[in-house]
């Protein structure tokens, strides 16, 4: 049986807020006062900032601060580990431990090196300790349980052998699948077969030759019809959507206002596109604010010409912290400027709001006060790609201007119709409540999840609402005995990412929440284990 809402607990910890808070002081983004801290001990974390009026529900999302023993237990960890990477790399340059890793052929010594050796200091020396907690190939389909293939080393983890057994029903851990799309069964699988059928797996063409079917322009009309907006063009990558659409916006003369922690994507099409970059503070409008002030206030650097455009980027859910973007605020600062905003709902589209359409409908605000709309096919529609929506002469734009459009191969036939039939299911056009009853069970698993984690004394961050769940681990030595002890009890592994990005000495669990059908018929959540991240323009 479910606890009470009531009874859930969080530790009298300073708890960290992104802004003003109602009837307490913020010193260095934490709560000081004695009412805050009482809100944070019931659960409650309100964040009041000045355009609050915006808000038509209540936006709760905190952050933790971290234990002073912990965090310097975390720093003293990493710093010894560090100490003994030197020491080994020492014992490898005088071959006195055998070098396993890539090093610069003998008869290329006094060539100009195509790496830098150090850069894979951390990868080498920390990540490979507990590199079996990655990669693990699995056999079976995806599902809320899956098949894993056992595999071991003999060389502490350079190198993997596989055995030929099988791990039988591990629950799957790393999965986007937010509403339970993407199974072997259903009407998502039966409609994706028959269009198989019909045109095969491939196009081998791209849209502007002989790649565009009536399948593409289909699944963009629902698209369009899905956001409320004029016009929608879908992609066959999700991460190509973001890094190659940017430059086609905004160019040298433009100014892009980019969240620190916005995805990879976003980063390298804000780079490709020779456009200035700026970054404000995550999900901080008084630091989005600034930067619009002196923006138009200075100009452009040397001339003080206006800026030909000013673009800012922000992601519906942030996908290492659970936060949720504080759209309300960033329309009115677009308004107010008169600047565009460019809006990634890869993991908020299908999985927030009451209808499933994002972020915008979490807030109930008007879908054209966004001027780019982008999101992914790959979560919560259990398929892959990525679409941009908006008005229709942008969408016109795009079609002869975007990288992705003109020279990518159109996507996949039975993906299309994939994506189709789960959207079709999500908006209740196919006839039946599935849809609607998946968006309200993923919520409530939402809220469950993170209240139980909070009374067992877990230290969480993010927005209540959010499905990504981060659960803070900190201390490197925890990591392998963490996912050894979720493999034991037959829970799967999870995402390398967890140190290739990581960008603080903290590690991290972060867990995102499945309403998808168990085998037996029930719900069951799914998470995703992966690590810290913070990208920096």
């Amino acid at each position: 049986m479910r606890p009470d809402p009531g009874g859930c607990c969080c530790r009298r910890r300073p708890v960290r807020a992104n802004s003003c808070v109602a009837n307490g002081e913020v010193r260095n983004g934490y709560v000081r006062s004695s009412a805050a801290a009482a809100a944070a001990a019931a659960g409650q974390i309100h964040h009041v900032t000045e355009n609050g009026g915006l808000y038509k529900r209540p936006f709760n999302e905190g952050f933790e601060e971290t234990p002073m023993l912990v965090a310097v237990l975390t720093y003293v960890g990493y710093g010894v580990l560090t100490l003994f990477g030197y020491l080994r790399d020492f014992l490898r340059h005088w071959r006195i431990e055998k070098c396993h890793h890539a090093t610069e052929r003998e008869e290329q010594k006094d060539f100009v090196s195509l790496y830098q050796d150090f850069e894979n200091f951390y990868t080498r020396n920390l990540y490979m300790r507990i590199r079996d907690n990655w990669n693990r190939p699995i056999c079976s389909v995806p599902g809320a349980r899956v098949d894993i293939m056992e595999r071991q080393s003999h060389d502490y983890n350079w190198s993997f052998k596989y055995t030929g057994n099988v791990i039988k029903d591990v629950i799957n851990m790393g999965s986007y699948n937010y509403l339970g799309f993407a199974r072997n069964t259903g009407p998502c699988q039966e409609a994706a077969a028959k269009v198989l059928e019909e045109y095969g797996v491939g196009v081998c063409s791209t849209r502007q030759e002989i790649g565009n079917l009536d399948k593409h322009e289909e699944l963009e009309k629902l698209v369009a019809n899905f956001l409320g907006v004029e016009a929608a063009m879908a992609y066959g990558m999700g991460f190509a959507t973001n890094s190659m659409n940017i430059p086609a916006l905004v160019s040298k003369g433009c100014l892009i206002l980019s969240d620190e922690l916005n995805h990879a994507s976003l980063v390298l099409g804000a780079r490709l596109s020779g456009a200035t970059i700026r970054v404000f503070k995550h999900n901080n409008m008084q630091s989005l604010e600034k930067l619009l002030k002196d923006a138009i206030v200075y100009g452009q650097p040397r001339t003080r010409r206006p800026w030909k455009k000013i673009l800012i980027l922000v992601e519906g859910i942030y996908s290492m912290e659970g936060s949720i973007v504080r759209l309300p605020e960033v329309i009115a600062l677009k308004k107010k400027y008169k600047a565009y905003l460019y809006l990634d709902e890869a993991h908020s589209i299908g999985a927030l709001g009451p209808t499933g359409r994002g972020v915008v409908d979490y807030f109930g605000l008007d879908p054209e006060d966004v001027d780019i709309m982008m999101g992914t096919f790959t979560k919560s529609f259990g398929a892959s790609g990525g679409y941009i929506g908006g008005k229709k002469a942008l969408i016109d734009y795009l079609r002869t201007h975007s990288h992705s459009a003109v020279y990518a191969a159109s996507l996949s036939p039975p993906v299309a119709e994939q994506i189709i039939t789960a959207m079709k299911c999500i908006m209740g056009q196919d006839g039946t409540t599935l849809g609607k009853e998946c968006i309200q069970q993923l919520a409530e698993n939402v809220r469950y999840f993170r209240r139980r984690l909070k009374s067992m004394g877990f230290i969480i961050y993010g927005n209540e609402d959010s499905p990504v769940v981060p659960l803070m681990l900190y201390m490197p030595a925890k990591i392998g005995y963490f996912f050894f002890f979720w493999l034991c009890a037959r829970l799967s592994d999870c995402d390398p990412r967890a140190f290739h990005h990581s960008g603080s000495s903290c590690c991290r669990a972060r867990a995102l929440e499945y309403a998808g059908f168990s085998s037996c018929g029930t719900w069951a959540p799914w998470f995703w284990l992966t690590g810290s991240r913070a990208q920096a323009l």
